[in-house]
């Protein structure tokens, strides 16, 4: 079950089945099942303080993924600061939506497997983002 919750900020305008049926499409091209996957959106405040209390790093961030898979099951929790996307969306030039989007399907393709932080990692992610993007069909 994939739920989607807010703390101190405004549910984004996302439609909520589509995506629901868009993360899993995603998973399954990675061979793998969604089992249970909170969305909590925050302010740049939070996410601060999720990231300092939980990953003892002192910075903000656009999106946290807490892992809780099990073999072919993708679970977890994934935190994403609304403030950081809007702010993301206008340095990159993107729209909000887009941006939301990728964030959105960041903490999945993490929770598939997928790391950003080694050499050669980000461009692989980026690739995956794209293609996961490419799927929503807007």
């Amino acid at each position: 079950m994939i739920t989607y919750n807010t703390d101190g900020v405004r549910m984004p305008k996302i439609r909520k089945r589509d995506t629901s049926a868009w993360i899993k499409a995603v998973a399954a091209t990675y061979g793998r099942k969604v089992g249970d996957v909170g969305y909590m959106f925050v302010s740049d405040e939070k996410i601060l303080e999720v990231n300092r209390e939980y990953l003892g790093h002192d910075y903000y961030t656009d999106v946290i993924t807490f892992d809780y898979d099990e073999d072919d099951i993708v679970s977890g929790d994934v935190v994403i600061s609304l403030d950081t996307v809007r702010s993301n969306a206008e340095l990159f030039g993107k729209e909000y939506d887009d941006e939301l989007h990728r964030v959105i399907i960041h903490g999945i393709l993490h929770l598939c497997g997928i790391n950003d932080k080694g050499p050669g990692e980000r461009e692989i992610m980026e690739a995956a983002e794209n293609k996961a993007l490419a799927m929503l069909g807007k």
